[in-house]
């Protein structure tokens, strides 16, 4: 009996018990792995998984910052395609969809260039006495200036001014050449928004069948999931940017009719500044109302610039707890920490511009990985 139970073994095993694990355990063969901690395991299986996604990122920064252009480009062709695309299907029901492409742009161009005309000659017709306002103002300010608690040298404002004029004539050089990198940055803007019309017109035209076309070039088992996840995208991005047109156009009207009330001049131009610096969030309004406070404090005096800076606090009420959250239950509910760190590091990573597209782009990836995460049907 013993010599049957022992055949086949070899003599160094024979005596010995087999161990077997328990069942839903993994046996792991690597040498020492049993002197590894299972939480250091953890730690470094996500640590390489966060290095890869680390050079991703890296990889698509690089390629934005060398083609920045053309993402400025499609972003505002996308922005100008889930403004404009509704109006546009809208008139296709009763004309032709080319006709009814070209006349929503043209209108939307007709609008702009009226809105910036109407700004110019607003700002030509008051810049004589709105000059002279600000030499009476600093005139008032000056005095002021001089008393506690301030205690400012009666001679610090005209030290300033002739150090500003020295300061230009001695870097005069120096300012034609940002005068011509201004001007070789501005043929840039241009050409980006000429390449971003281009882009809207087949976007609103045709912007169904180019993504049918291009979830088509995929295996038939990811095509579903591809544009599932592309109407979320796109879902979140639309519902986000008629959002904040609506808190800009809300917050421009809002500081137009105080700043008339209060009897600032420039109200209109200070409000569309207010609206194209409301799509920075959190900080764009603060600091567009700044620029207004500073205007009132140089005309109209202490007093009425702290109207103003009281109307930079009830503004910013009003956005932060009651525009703001019904923008993001629209698109996607974002905390406001993860807004602030999205606008700074957009703001660290491309300027203004990033400061501009790091909320919407943070919104459409977290709305792209819940519906990707989210159990078939």
């Amino acid at each position: 009996m013993a010599d049957q139970r022992t055949r086949g073994r070899s003599p160094g095993r024979r005596g010995r018990r087999r161990i077997t694990a328990p069942p839903g355990t993994h046996r792991t063969y690597a040498p020492g792995s049993a002197r590894v901690s299972p939480l250091l395991r953890t730690v470094a299986a996500y640590a390489w998984r966060l290095l890869v996604v680390g050079i991703v990122a890296y990889g698509v920064f690089v390629v934005l910052g060398r083609f920045h252009e053309i993402g400025i480009a499609v972003f505002l062709g996308l922005v100008a395609t889930a403004l404009l695309r509704p109006p546009a299907d809208l008139l296709a029901r009763w004309i032709p969809r080319p006709l009814a492409v070209a006349g929503v742009l043209i209108g939307s161009i007709v609008l702009f260039l009226g809105a910036l005309a109407f700004v110019g000659e607003t700002v030509a017709s008051q810049w004589t006495d709105l000059v002279a306002e600000f030499r009476d103002g600093l005139a008032r300010i000056e005095p002021w200036l001089e008393r506690p608690p301030f205690r400012l040298d009666p001679h610090a404002l005209s030290d300033l001014q002739a150090r500003i004029g020295s300061y230009l004539s001695s870097h005069r050089t120096t300012l034609l050449d940002t005068a011509v990198t201004g001007a070789g940055r501005l043929v840039q803007a241009l050409t980006a928004i000429a390449l971003a019309l281009f882009c809207s017109v087949f976007f609103i035209h045709s912007g169904d069948r180019q993504w049918a076309w291009f979830c088509a070039q995929f295996p038939r088992g990811a095509r579903q999931r591809i544009m599932d996840g592309g109407r979320a995208a796109w879902r979140t991005f639309t519902g986000y940017t008629h959002g904040i047109v609506l808190v800009a156009g809300t917050n421009a009207i809002l500081v137009g009719i105080a700043l008339l009330l209060l009897g600032v001049p420039l109200a209109v131009p200070l409000a569309l500044l207010e609206f194209f610096a409301a799509f920075i969030p959190l900080i764009g309004s603060p600091v567009a109302l700044a620029v207004a406070a500073i205007v009132a404090l140089a005309v109209k005096g202490p007093l009425i610039a702290g109207l103003v800076v009281v109307l930079i606090v009830v503004i910013g009420q009003i956005e932060g707890h009651l525009l703001h959250p019904l923008v993001m239950s629209w698109a996607v509910r974002l905390h406001p920490v993860v807004v602030a760190l999205s606008v700074v590091a957009g703001a660290i990573a491309a300027g203004v511009v990033g400061a501009v597209v790091a909320v919407p782009l943070v919104s459409v990836v977290w709305s792209v990985r819940q519906t990707l995460r989210a159990p078939a049907p």
